[in-house]
Formats: C-alpha cells, sequence, structure tokens
C-alpha cells in the first residue's frame, strides 16, 4: 500500500481511459455510419452515397448487369418510385411488397446500390405459423 498523499498518477490514467471510451461511445452513438437514411420520394435531394429505404414494387428483374427492381416510400400509394440496380447477394426475404435498405448513388436517374448491401426490414409483427394440434 501506498502511503496517504502519495502521486495519484493511477487515479489519472484510470479516469483518461475512462474518458477516452465515453468520447468513443458517444461519438458512434451520434455518427452513426455517415450514411444518411432517405426515401425514393427525397432522394433527388441528395448527393453522394446515401442509404435508400423504401418498398419493392412490380416483379424484381435478374440481367446481365444485376437485380433491377424497384421502391417506393413506405406508406405511400402514389409515392415516387425509383429504378434500382443492384448487385450481390439477396436475402432470402427479398420480395415484391418487403421493406428493404440498400446503400448506394442516385447516378443518371437510377439508384446504382453498393455490391452487398441489400437489407431486408423484418415485419414489425412476426408470428410463427400455428400448429395443427387435436384437442383430446
Amino acid at each position: 500500500m501506498q502511503p496517504v498523499g502519495s502521486s495519484p498518477a493511477r487515479l489519472v490514467i484510470a479516469l483518461s481511459v475512462a474518458a477516452v471510451l465515453a468520447i468513443f461511445v458517444v461519438y458512434t452513438a451520434v455518427a452513426g455510419n455517415g450514411i444518411a437514411d432517405v426515401t425514393p420520394s427525397t432522394l433527388a435531394g441528395h448527393s453522394g452515397a446515401v442509404a435508400l429505404v423504401g418498398k419493392v414494387v412490380g416483379t424484381p428483374q435478374h440481367t446481365n448487369g444485376g437485380l433491377r427492381f424497384r421502391i417506393k416510400d413506405i406508406g405511400r400509394a402514389t409515392a415516387a418510385r425509383v429504378p434500382v440496380v443492384y448487385r450481390g447477394s439477396v436475402p432470402d426475404l427479398f420480395k415484391t411488397g418487403g421493406d428493404i435498405t440498400v446503400q448506394g448513388k442516385l447516378r443518371n436517374g437510377v439508384f446504382v446500390a453498393k455490391r452487398d448491401s441489400l437489407v431486408t426490414k423484418c415485419p414489425d409483427h412476426y408470428a410463427p405459423a400455428k400448429s395443427k394440434s387435436s384437442n383430446t
């Protein structure tokens, strides 16, 4: 044990480490991934990389250039529709009417998605299939 009144070096180091960790946690919470989430109706006002959030409409088509589909704003029937071209793995839950997020840039009116950035959103109210059991 050190006598009372000794150098507080250990305390200063511990507090410094705690402060650095706290700043890191706040920075990651506030800064996030640095990419803005936008909807198809607000996409035209953004330049650079964004995360486009919407609902798949129409029939997705696989072409040599990649998967092509359109998305619209979630919950708006008359919302703008944006054509998307995507290359990479496609989640099992990807389908017409499904909600998705995809990262990329708008080029000449077409949203060119970053490879392997397609993520499907899970339904809010997931319920497993009801089992058929008899009451005996």
